[in-house]
Formats: C-alpha cells, sequence, structure tokens
C-alpha cells in the first residue's frame, strides 16, 4: 500500500525546540534568492477570528510562505498578492469577503481558509465562481463535501475517527459517548461517522449533543454515563473540551472511562491545563504530525515563520497546514504554463490536477482530483497528555471507516495505492 501505515511506536515527551528547528535554512517557490519584479498572481483567504476562537493561524503561515516566495523568484517571475479577510464568525461578513475576493477581483485560487461560518457560507459561491479553494482548517461537511474545497486539515469528522480506531484497537472500547456541537454540519456530521464505524467493528456510539451557545457539560456528562459507553470522545473546540474534562475531574469520572479526543486538544497549553489529574489518561488525535517529529518541512514551516511572518504567529496545527496549502499551491502553480496564470480555469485545473504531493508534517499522500468531495488527509498520530507535553503513542495509520470507500476509490484511481 502506497498510502500511510502504521510504522512503529514512539516514546517521544514533546519539547518546544522551535529554536532547533529556526536554524534550518528557508526554502520556499523557486529559491532564486532575488525578489520577483513581475504582474502580481492575485490569491484570497478567509479566516475567522471572534467568538468562539482564532484561526488566523492557517492564513498567517500561508502569508509567510507567500512573502518567502515572492523574495524568491516568485511564481515564474511574478510575486503573490495575497489578500486575506476576516469574516468575524458571521455569516454576513462571510459572504461580503467572498464576494471581494472572488467577484470583485480577479483572484485565480483561494489558499489558506479557516472559518467553518465561510466555508458554510460561500461554499455555492467557490462552486458557482469556479474557483478551487485550498483551505487549510476546515471543520464542518461543506468543506469536505463539495468540489470546489480541499484542505490540508482533517477536520472532526476524520480526527474523531482515528480517535475511536485508536481506543478500538489499543483500549478495548466497545462503546463511544460522542460529545459534539449540536451543529448539523459539525456535531453532527462527525458523531455520526463514529457511529457508523463502531457499528462496523460490532461496537456501539451514542452521540451527545452540546449547545454551543450555552454549553451545560455538566448535563452532557450525565448523558455520556447514563449511555452505557465505556469511552468518551470529546469532540469538542479546546475550550468547551477543557470545561468537560474539568467538570469530570470535579466527580473523579477518570477512572470510570477511557478519554480521547480529536486534534483541537492537540495544544501546547493543554497539560498545564488539565494539570496532574488528567496526566497519562486524555488520548489525542493529531491530524499532522506532532512537533517533536521535526522533519524537513516541519523545520522549514517554523524557519519560514521566523524569516518571513511575525514573532506572535502561532506554531500549531492549523499554522502546518496553512504553509502545507500554500506550498502546494505554489508547486502547482510552478508546474503550469505560466501564460495561464491569470487564468481561474486553468489554476483551477492545475490544482485538481495535483496528486501525490508529499511531506513529512502529512502521513499520507496529498491530492485533489476531480471530484465532487474532497478529504485527502485521513491518516494521522495518536498522542497522550503528560507532564510538561505529549507523547507519541502511535506513529502514521490510516484510519478505517466506511465513510473512506469512495475517497479509497479515487486514490485507487489517482494511482495512490
Amino acid at each position: 500500500m502506497r498510502f500511510a501505515k502504521r510504522i512503529g511506536v514512539a516514546s517521544a515527551i514533546l519539547t518546544l525546540a522551535l529554536g532547533t528547528q529556526a536554524m534550518a535554512e528557508v526554502t520556499c517557490g523557486m529559491n532564486t534568492g532575488e525578489a520577483a519584479t513581475g504582474a502580481p498572481i492575485l490569491v484570497g483567504g478567509i479566516y475567522g477570528n471572534a467568538a468562539p476562537g482564532d484561526w488566523s493561524s492557517s492564513t498567517d503561515s500561508a502569508a509567510a510562505y507567500f512573502a518567502c516566495v515572492n523574495a524568491n523568484g516568485g511564481i515564474n517571475g511574478r510575486p503573490v498578492d495575497y489578500r486575506v479577510e476576516n469574516d468575524q464568525w458571521n455569516p454576513e461578513a462571510a459572504a461580503q469577503a467572498a464576494a471581494r475576493l472572488v467577484n470583485d477581483t480577479p483572484t485565480v485560487a483561494m489558499v489558506g481558509n479557516g472559518s467553518f461560518i465561510e466555508m458554510a457560507v460561500n461554499a455555492n459561491t467557490y462552486e458557482a465562481a469556479g474557483i478551487m479553494v485550498m483551505a487549510s482548517a476546515c471543520a464542518i461537511s461543506e468543506c469536505f463535501e463539495t468540489p470546489n474545497i480541499v484542505s490540508t486539515n482533517q477536520g472532526p469528522l476524520s480526527s474523531n475517527l482515528g480517535a475511536a480506531q485508536y481506543a478500538v484497537e489499543e483500549l478495548g472500547t466497545r462503546h463511544v459517548a460522542c460529545i459534539g456541537l449540536n451543529i448539523p454540519n459539525n456535531g453532527i456530521w462527525s458523531c455520526q461517522a463514529v457511529q457508523d464505524f463502531m457499528r462496523a467493528r460490532g461496537g456501539e456510539a451514542t452521540a451527545v449533543l452540546i449547545n454551543p451557545g450555552a454549553p451545560d457539560v455538566n448535563s452532557a456528562l450525565l448523558e455520556a454515563m447514563a449511555s452505557g459507553a465505556d469511552t468518551i470522545l470529546i469532540n469538542q473546540p479546546a475550550g468547551i473540551a477543557l470545561a468537560i474534562l474539568s467538570a469530570a475531574e470535579e466527580q473523579d469520572l477518570r477512572d470510570q472511562f477511557n478519554w480521547i479526543a480529536p486534534t483541537p486538544l492537540y495544544d501546547q497549553s493543554v497539560p498545564a491545563a488539565v494539570g496532574a489529574y488528567w496526566w497519562g489518561h486524555i488520548y489525542v488525535n493529531a491530524e499532522l504530525a506532532p512537533l517533536e517529529v521535526n522533519g524537513p518541512d516541519a523545520q522549514n514551516w517554523i524557519a519560514v515563520l521566523d524569516q518571513y511572518g511575525r514573532a506572535d504567529d502561532p506554531r500549531d496545527s492549523f499554522g502546518q497546514a496553512g504553509y502545507l496549502s500554500a506550498r502546494f499551491f505554489t508547486e502547482a502553480m510552478l508546474a503550469m504554463d505560466p501564460a495561464q496564470l491569470d487564468d481561474r480555469a486553468a489554476v483551477g485545473a492545475a490544482i485538481r490536477g495535483i496528486t501525490g504531493y508529499t511531506s513529512d508534517l502529512m502521513c499520507g499522500p496529498y491530492y485533489v482530483g476531480d471530484a465532487d468531495f474532497h478529504m485527502p488527509n485521513h491518516a494521522g498520530y495518536m498522542v497522550k497528555v503528560v507532564e510538561g507535553g505529549f507523547e507519541i503513542v502511535r506513529e502514521c495509520y490510516e484510519y478505517d471507516s466506511p465513510y473512506f470507500e469512495p475517497h479509497i476509490a479515487l486514490e485507487t484511481q489517482l494511482g495512490l495505492r
């Protein structure tokens, strides 16, 4: 199999050795060392920054990579004019941002997008405009089940499935309580996939839904306990997930369940936030390579941020994904006929033609293809929360779920299997 495989178990504790990463030589684009001086190529990006969170790290890392590209020959001599909008988690602002970038300007593609609001609002806009979106921080079904959006991150569905699979295979899980947001294209959608997976493995899963506007974590815990589950999957943003863990600690529930979570809990602040009570007892799926893996692309991402970004640009999973989206876009554009770089349709065709791009940040190849769905990243790592950081407990493994059957068929068609 040419896709991701489990390659063993490491016992590495997360160390924030970003200073070592920063010593890496920066590489990007044509690597000429000379600034691009031609006519700009217009590229857009939309992120969300307001309650419930700041997802700007995806576009921050994309912007840093494009700045590096522009300082190193651009795309065949032409710089990328990267224009970014904040949708403020507001549907009206999201629609206006897309209108400015897609309808009012000759933007050839969108790169680094990170907001579940804008993708829900604008998926049809992107399809109607014939523009491709190489996103980086997706969390809803429209991002993965529409023809014009493809992301380097996994989103909650894949990451939940990775966590559930690990729990079944390593923790003896038979019944999962998936505590998700009561949002059809987010929590309901992703918990349903866990239910389908557990049934396929001969087990059970129960969806427990939280009102995102007024999350009652105690009621959610009581419902999860009453379901008969042996494993609790905290399918939540980090803030609500931490509140659930705090409530569980107050009731001393740690040893009554297995505790698993998708990527939002893979955050450098989490081990200290949960405290010693939870160390060694929370298993988290990581969509992209944990920081301690520190491969060549991981080092280059940090070096690019250090040289071309801002000191406060986050070094997190969404940042990794934004870097990858910008790098993969640049590679595809460098392979195009330079005369077609202003042609949105030609750029879109080049993006759909991407297949077999690789990075040490991802467990499998990145591809797009001409399809009504896109989820190239469905393999990852599992880590355990420990004192001072995270311990890798399973390296690259592919997620096994009925949901991925059409994706596997597409990968077979593209020669990736």
